[in-house]
């Protein structure tokens, strides 16, 4: 199953953990270099997102 195709299927089955799984270890797999960043909890954490994802889509 192609990584699109783990994705769809996951969107459509959001009760099957095991196939969850399965896609966060293919990501992590296909992409090793990515960068991730911790989940925003405060009104400043979620500006800082708002300006990196800005940044990094080039608006």
């Amino acid at each position: 199953m192609s990584l699109h195709e783990l994705r769809a299927y996951v969107l459509e089955h959001r009760e099957d953990e095991a196939a969850f799984h399965a896609l966060v270890d293919r990501y992590k797999a296909d992409y090793p270099n990515r960068v991730s960043y911790p989940a925003p909890k405060t009104p400043e954490d979620f500006q800082e997102i708002s300006r990196i994802l800005r940044e990094r889509l080039g608006k």
